[in-house]
């Protein structure tokens, strides 16, 4: 604009001279944004990898529909979630991917169901194991009744509709316990856990934690999926794949 308008050329340390000051004058509204987010009844929560002086880092996010906290670190999981300084303390619903590391935290679990469709269609594709397409047309079945629920004024389920789709689900994963292969043990005793099948791990998460998954059929106002996180740092994926990388730690 500078350039256009007035034909001066601003160097790149103005620049960064002017990001800084803004930052800077930026601080009390990010403890008010925490401070809100804290209190917000869901919130969803995502990270993925940034890089920061050639090195590898963590952009983590927390968001609801009206705001966004962006923190990076350099590690991925409890110890960048505690410095970020809202899981720890938070009480609502976070909506995630099932990384571990949110479950060391005491709020309620919601499990992003896009993340569980394409790992079913992958199970589909590779394995040909007929319970993925099942189980996807089920979470699609039952986000479908609860959407023409809500278009209809409804504010939930009845209970012969949730016994119904629970009684589909379940009957679903009865059927998948057949199909997923077990892999024998090696006879020499090695260290560590006894390799699973892939599509192994993804059904025993479909299992234990039903009411996460499903979370969305019970109580309406809570997500179908994560995706309000995964836009939320879109741009940021995408500054990356322009850049490269942030130069600096407060750049980032």
């Amino acid at each position: 604009m500078f350039k256009d308008l007035f034909n001066i050329h601003m160097s790149q340390g103005t620049i960064k001279n002017v990001l800084s000051r803004g930052a800077n004058a930026l601080t009390d509204f990010t403890e008010h944004l925490k401070t809100n987010l804290l209190q917000s009844p869901v919130n969803y929560f995502d990270e993925t990898g940034l890089r920061v002086e050639a090195k590898l880092n963590w952009l983590h996010v927390a968001s609801n529909e009206q705001l966004t906290y962006y923190f990076i670190h350099g590690k991925r999981g409890k110890e960048a979630m505690d410095e970020m300084g809202i899981l720890p303390n938070y009480q609502g619903y976070a909506v995630h991917d099932h990384w571990m590391s949110y479950y060391r935290y005491n709020c309620l679990h919601v499990l992003c169901n896009a993340h569980h469709l394409r790992e079913l269609t992958f199970v589909e594709e590779q394995y040909q194991q007929p319970w993925a397409t099942k189980m996807k047309e089920c979470l699609l079945g039952i986000k479908a009744g609860v959407e023409e629920a809500i278009s209809l004024g409804v504010c939930a389920l009845t209970q012969a509709q949730i016994i119904g789709f629970e009684h589909y689900y379940d009957g679903i994963v009865v059927e998948a316990k057949q199909q997923v292969p077990i892999i024998k043990a090696p006879k020499l005793k090695k260290r560590g856990r006894v390799k699973k099948h892939k599509s192994h791990n993804l059904l025993n998460r479909l299992i234990e934690h039903k009411s996460e998954v499903l979370a969305f059929m019970y109580n309406f106002s809570l997500p179908f999926d994560n995706n309000l996180a995964e836009r939320d740092i879109r741009m940021t994926k995408l500054k990356q794949k322009i850049s490269g990388c942030f130069r600096s730690a407060e750049g980032g």
